[in-house]
C-alpha cells in the first residue's frame, strides 16, 4: 500500500519543478499529470478485478508491481514532458492493479477479523503518502535531483516484488463457493448499497482534504505555509484512524464502527465550516481525516462479509466506486465554492457523511434480517 501510495505522495511535490524543468508548463498542462495518474489507476482497477478471479491473482500483483517500477524508471529518464505523462499513466496503472488485489487478498487472509485486517493494510496508503511527502522534500532541500529520487523509490515496489515471487496467494472467493458473476452482483440492492457508501466515503475524504490548503488560506486566514501543513496533518490523522480501526476501534462491531465515524466526520465538517474561532475550524478540518479513514475500509469488510464469493471483481467495483466519490466531490465542491463561498460548500458537505449513518443503519437491519432468516432455514 505503501507502493500504492508513491504517486499519489510524489508527484504533487514536484508540480512546480516540472514546470520549470520542461518549458514552463502552464496549469493546465500540469493538470494533465495527476489525470494521467488517476486515469491508470482507475482503468487498472476496473480491469483487474474480472480478470484476476479468471486468470488468479499472483500474475497481476507481480505485473502491477512491474509496472510501477517501469513507470518511475521511466519517469526519472524522461526527456520530455510528454514522456512524463506516459510514466504517470504507467505508475497509476500499475499502482491500480496492486490496489485492486490487496483488499481481496488480505479478506481472504484475514476471514476472522476483516475489518481490523483490511483497516489495518489500508493505514499504510495514509502512512505512504506522508512517508513519500517527507522524503521527497528532504530530498528538495538537499539539493536531490527529483529524477535521482524517483529512480531510487523505485526500489520499493522492486521490493514488493521480489517478497512475492516465492509467496502462495489464496483463493480470492470463499472456500466451497463458486464466485458470484457480476450480472448476479448488479441484481443485489444489498451491492448497490455498500457501492453507495464507498462512494461517498471517497467524497467525504477527498472533498475536504483537496481543499483544506485554500480553505484554510483563503476562509480562514492562515498563511500558505500553516495551510499546507493542515494538509499533512489530516493525511496523519487519517493514517492514525486507520491504525485505531485496526486494533482499539475494533472493539466495537463494524457496523457501529461505521455509523460513529461518519457520525464523527459529520461534526468535524459541521465545526470547521462554522467554528467560532479559525484555530477550531482548522483543528475540526485536519481532524475529521481520523473520523472517516475508516469509512472506505470498513465498508469493504462488511460488504467481503456479506458477499464472500465476490472475489476481486467485488473489490474491484467497490474501488473505483470509490475513486469515482474521490473525483466527483472536489469538482462539485469547486463549483459550489465559487459560486457562493468554500466555508458553504464545506457545510453542504456535512450531508455526505450523515448519509453514510444513514445508509449504515439501513444495511445494519438488512443484514440483521438476513442472518435471522438463514437461522429460521437452518
Amino acid at each position: 500500500m505503501v507502493s500504492v501510495a508513491l504517486g499519489a505522495g510524489l508527484l504533487p511535490v514536484y508540480l512546480t519543478t516540472f514546470a520549470a524543468e520542461f518549458g514552463g508548463l502552464g496549469e493546465s498542462e500540469l493538470g494533465r499529470l495527476p489525470g494521467a495518474l488517476f486515469a491508470g489507476f482507475v482503468v487498472g482497477i476496473l480491469l483487474t478485478g474480472p480478470l484476476a478471479d479468471r486468470l488468479g491473482s499472483k500474475l497481476f500483483l507481480l505485473g502491477g508491481l512491474g509496472m510501477s517500477v517501469a513507470g518511475l524508471v521511466a519517469g526519472s529518464l524522461a526527456p520530455a514532458f510528454n514522456g512524463l505523462l506516459a510514466a504517470a499513466a504507467m505508475l497509476g496503472l500499475g499502482s491500480g492493479v496492486v490496489d485492486a488485489l490487496m483488499s481481496p487478498i488480505v479478506a481472504a487472509v484475514q476471514v476472522e477479523r476483516r475489518a481490523a485486517a483490511l483497516n489495518w493494510v489500508h493505514a499504510f496508503y495514509s502512512i505512504g503518502v506522508v512517508g513519500i511527502v517527507v522524503i521527497a522534500t528532504g530530498s528538495m532541500a538537499l539539493g536531490v535531483s527529483w529524477r535521482t529520487t524517483m529512480l531510487v523509490l523505485s526500489l520499493l515496489p522492486v521490493a514488493c516484488l521480489v517478497g512475492f515471487v516465492g509467496v502462495e496467494l489464496p483463493p480470492l472467493v470463499h472456500p466451497g463457493q463458486q464466485r458470484q458473476r457480476l450480472r448476479v452482483l448488479f441484481r443485489w440492492p444489498r451491492f448497490y448499497l455498500a457501492g453507495l457508501i464507498i462512494f461517498l466515503a471517497g467524497a467525504t475524504e477527498e472533498g475536504i482534504s483537496q481543499w483544506l490548503p485554500a480553505y484554510a488560506e483563503l476562509s480562514l486566514g492562515y498563511s500558505k505555509a500553516t495551510a499546507g501543513m493542515a494538509l499533512s496533518g489530516f493525511a496523519l490523522a487519517h493514517g492514525l484512524g486507520r491504525v485505531l480501526g485496526s486494533s482499539r476501534w475494533n472493539m466495537m462491531s463494524p457496523y457501529r464502527l461505521l455509523v460513529v465515524a461518519a457520525g464523527f466526520s459529520g461534526l468535524c465538517f459541521l465545526l470547521g465550516a462554522w467554528a467560532p474561532a479559525p484555530g477550531v475550524g482548522l483543528m475540526a478540518c485536519m481532524l475529521c481525516g481520523l473520523g472517516c479513514s475508516v469509512l472506505w475500509p470498513t465498508n469493504l469488510a462488511i460488504t467481503a462479509d456479506r458477499i464472500p464469493h465476490g472475489g476481486a471483481s467485488l473489490f474491484g467495483i467497490m474501488a473505483g466506486l470509490g475513486n469515482l466519490g474521490c473525483t466527483v466531490a472536489p469538482w462539485a465542491a469547486g463549483i459550489l465554492g465559487e459560486r457562493t463561498s468554500l466555508r458553504t460548500a464545506l457545510f453542504v458537505g456535512t450531508a455526505i457523511p450523515l448519509l453514510i449513518v444513514l445508509l449504515a443503519l439501513v444495511i445494519l437491519r438488512w443484514d440483521r434480517a438476513a442472518e435471522l432468516r438463514i437461522r429460521n432455514e437452518k
